[in-house]
C-alpha cells in the first residue's frame, strides 16, 4: 500500500510519515510511505492509496480531495495533535480504517 503525507512544506509530514513507517512495520505491514506537499496529489500519476493531509492544511483539503479522488486514493485529514502520536499507531488506524471503507465499497452486493 501507497501512502502520501503532504503538508505545507513536506517537513511536518516527513516526522509522520517516519513514525507511520515504523508503526506498520511493528504490525508486520509493508507500507511505501512519503512525505511530500499537496502539489504532489495532483502532479504525481501514482500518489499513492492514501494521502494524509496535515491538520494545517484543512482550508484546502476539498481541492486535495478532487486531486486524490481522479487518482482512485482517499484524502484523509490528520487530527490536529497528530505530532503527538510518537509512536504512529493512530495515524496507521487512520490509514487503515480509510482502506477498509474502501473495501467496504467495492464488496459485491
Amino acid at each position: 500500500m501507497k501512502i502520501l503525507v503532504v503538508c505545507g512544506a513536506g517537513a511536518s509530514s516527513t516526522f509522520v510519515a517516519q513514525r507511520l513507517r515504523q508503526a506498520a512495520q511493528r504490525e508486520g505491514t509493508e507500507l511505501l510511505v512519503r512525505a511530500g506537499v499537496p502539489g504532489m496529489v495532483a502532479m504525481e500519476a501514482d500518489a499513492g492509496d492514501v494521502v494524509l493531509v496535515g491538520p494545517h492544511l484543512a482550508s484546502a483539503l476539498s481541492e486535495i480531495e478532487r486531486d486524490a479522488v481522479t487518482r482512485q486514493a482517499h484524502a484523509v485529514l490528520l487530527p490536529e495533535d497528530v505530532f503527538g502520536d510518537r509512536d504512529g499507531t493512530r495515524t496507521f488506524a487512520l490509514v487503515k480504517a480509510a482502506t477498509a471503507a474502501d473495501r467496504i465499497e467495492r464488496t459485491p452486493r
